[in-house]
Formats: C-alpha cells, structure tokens, sequence
C-alpha cells in the first residue's frame, strides 16, 4: 500500500508537463491525507532544462495529488530556463516554487544570475516568474538590493 502511494505520489508530480520529473534523496516520507511529501539528504530534481539542489524538499499537494507548491530549504542551488529561453542560475536559502502561477520565490542570502545577459541580483527576496522572465527584488535586513550589469563598451564594439 505504500508503495501505491509513492507511486501515486510521484506520477501527480511528474504530471505538471509532458517532461520527465526526476527526484533523488537520501530518504523520503508522505502522508497523502495532508497532501504532503518529504525528500530529505542530498536531494536532487531535474525537470527538463531545471534542476534544483537542497538539503530538503516538501512537495504540498491539492485534493487530486497535483502539485501547489515545492519548498526547497538548506543549500538550495538551481538552474532555471524560461519559457523564452533565458537560463538562470542561484543560490539562496529557501526557494519556494508555485507550478500553477510558474513563479519562483527565493529568500535570504538570494544570488540570481542571468547567464545570457551577464546579470546578477543579490537579495534576501527575489520573485522569478518563467512565462515572461520578469524578476523582482528586495532586500530585507535593511540591506539594499544590489544588481550587477555586464555594459559592454560600445567604442570597442565599433572596432
């Protein structure tokens, strides 16, 4: 019966799109009355172009076992693509993914870096929405948010 219910488990997450959801941890837990499993130890999920690293991962779970929210806590890196290809890549240390709205929440120590336009935000709460690639930022502590742009200069790319 457990077994069913893993299964059962994963087949709904693995369901949010037509590509592959690959979760590795060291143990894993779930109670499908609350509609809730627990990855912990070296978890590891790769979706697609996306992976997600972390010390531990809930999955939350509606009434039909589809997926509402992933919470990533402890050393949690990622790669993330957007729908219009952009690649990011981070560190924070808490990321709380929402499948339904495809929006990423980052909190505390956030480093969130375009690859292909060489731009970085540093914050304690950073949003990353992957239909349109729209990121907003704020810094917390009464620490300010700060971003770094990569300008190239144009007289050397006249030359």
């Amino acid at each position: 019966m457990k077994f069913l219910l893993i299964l059962t488990t994963l087949l709904q997450i693995a369901n949010l799109s037509a590509e592959e959801l690959k979760i590795k941890a060291n143990s894993f837990k779930a109670d499908e009355n609350k509609g809730v499993s627990i990855f912990s130890g070296d978890v590891n999920i790769l979706k697609g172009h996306d992976e997600l690293n972390a010390s531990k991962v809930v999955i939350n779970t509606d009434k039909d076992n589809k997926p509402t929210k992933f919470t990533a806590d402890g050393n949690v890196s990622f790669v993330i693509e957007t729908e219009q290809g952009s690649k990011y890549t981070g560190e924070a240390n808490k990321v709380i993914f929402f499948p339904k709205k495809k929006e990423y929440h980052f909190f505390e120590n956030v480093h969130l870096r375009q690859i292909d336009e060489k731009k970085e935000i540093l914050g304690d709460k950073v949003v990353l929405k992957i239909t349109d690639g729209k990121a907003y930022a704020e810094g917390i502590k009464k620490e300010p948010v700060i971003m770094i742009f990569d300008i190239a200069d144009e007289k050397k790319e006249e030359k």
